[in-house]
């Protein structure tokens, strides 16, 4: 093979060496062009799902209807005008807070007529799950969000308390909670609310601000900012609680 010859294959080889670079640099081009679409698409498509559920997010809270007489934050009904405040976190279907309200009640009752305290009661649900699948809690609390917008809350509340159906029954229906309105001098605005399920959500909504402000049992009892119990976590008796009320009135 002559020289000429030997310089032509040389060069011949140098051009597909360059033409196999080259169709590597177009790979790898078209890889990371690719890839980088994909991931446009993909911060893309977060960035649409981020946008979808904070309006998802807005229409939830868009659906909740909020009591007009509604307080702290809209998560309680307040009861007296006393210095003193007292924050009750209570469940219907609650035997305990039945309790509570049997025994310390009438004390309450006295300190709000004397001006000593501003109850405010927030009604919460944690016990649907004992009631069957009928959501009693729920539906009596939102019936007494019903019976708050109509000036009756602590009528109501009372009157709930005195019929107290077990823990673990069907609870009441909402036949039996209009019934119950009735008895204490509501009327068809409030039966068309409890009918309606209008405040149901709200109900929802004040039970996740019982769980996010760190509670998870009823009755909580709370005295001006501060968790009031018995030893041991117990329910506090009439004594304890006055004497937090006192205590805090300084």
């Amino acid at each position: 093979m002559s020289k000429g010859d030997r310089g032509r294959e040389r060069a011949a080889a140098r051009r597909i060496v360059e033409q196999q670079k080259a169709a590597d640099r177009r790979r790898k081009v078209t890889i990371w062009t690719s890839v980088g679409v994909v991931a446009v698409l993909l911060i893309a498509g977060l960035i649409g799902w981020g946008v979808l559920a904070n309006q998802e997010k807005k229409t939830d809270a868009s659906q909740v209807s909020t009591p007009s007489v509604a307080v702290d934050e809209g998560t309680a009904f307040a009861v007296g005008s006393g210095p003193v405040t007292v924050d009750i976190y209570e469940d219907f279907m609650c035997p305990i807070c039945h309790q509570f309200e049997q025994q310390t009640g009438p004390a309450i009752a006295q300190m709000v007529t004397d001006k000593k305290v501003t109850v405010r009661y927030h009604p919460v649900s944690i016990l649907d799950r004992a009631s069957n699948g009928t959501q009693y809690s729920t539906r009596s609390a939102g019936a007494a969000a019903a019976a708050a917008v109509d000036g009756k809350f602590i009528e109501y509340h009372n009157v709930l308390f005195e019929n107290q159906p077990e823990e673990g029954s069907d609870g009441l229906d909402d036949a039996k909670l209009i019934e119950l309105g009735k008895s204490v001098g509501l009327g068809d605005t409030f039966a068309k609310a409890v009918d309606d399920k209008t405040y149901d959500s709200w109900v929802t909504k004040v039970t996740e601000t019982f769980s996010a402000r760190g509670y998870n049992g009823t009755p909580t009892i709370v005295v001006n900012g501060k968790k009031v119990e018995g030893p041991n976590q117990t329910l506090p008796t009439t004594e304890v609680f006055t004497q937090a009320v006192t205590a805090a009135a300084g």
